[in-house]
C-alpha cells in the first residue's frame, strides 16, 4: 500500500491550498482516511478525518477553515485549506485507517501513512 500526497507549498497568511493523497488501496472506498500535520519540534496532531461513509471530524484549530473530502473513484483525499495562518505551517501527513476506530485523532489508529508534504504559510 502506498499513500501519495501532494499539493504543499509556500502560500500567504490569509490563503487558501489544497491538498491531495492518492492511495494505492484496492478497497479504498471502505477505509477511513485522515491528515495529520507536524510542525518543527512538535508532535504529529490530527487535523480531520473522513469515514467510509463520508462523516467528517476536525481539530478544533482548524474547524470552519479547513474541509476534507474524498473521491472513490479517483482513491483521493483532499484537504482544502482556507484563510490559511502562518501557525498552520508544518509538514501535512495523510493516513489510512482500515477500520473505523473512535480514536481517530490517534496517529495508532491508523495503519498506513504518506510521505508528507510541506505547507509554508509566510506572515
Amino acid at each position: 500500500v502506498q499513500l501519495q500526497a501532494s499539493g504543499g507549498g509556500l502560500v500567504q497568511a490569509g490563503g487558501s491550498l489544497r491538498l491531495s493523497c492518492t492511495a494505492s488501496i484496492r478497497t479504498f472506498s471502505s477505509y477511513g482516511m485522515g491528515w495529520f500535520r507536524q510542525a518543527p519540534g512538535k508532535d504529529r496532531e490530527f487535523v480531520a478525518r473522513i469515514n467510509w461513509n463520508s462523516s467528517t471530524y476536525y481539530a478544533g484549530s482548524v474547524k470552519g477553515r479547513f474541509t476534507i473530502s474524498r473521491d472513490n473513484a479517483k482513491n483521493t483525499v483532499y484537504l482544502q485549506m482556507n484563510s490559511l495562518k502562518p501557525e498552520d505551517t508544518a509538514v501535512y501527513y495523510c493516513a489510512a485507517d482500515r477500520g473505523s476506530s473512535n480514536n481517530y485523532y490517534q496517529t495508532h489508529s491508523y495503519d498506513y501513512w504518506g510521505q508528507g508534504t510541506l505547507v509554508t504559510v509566510s506572515s
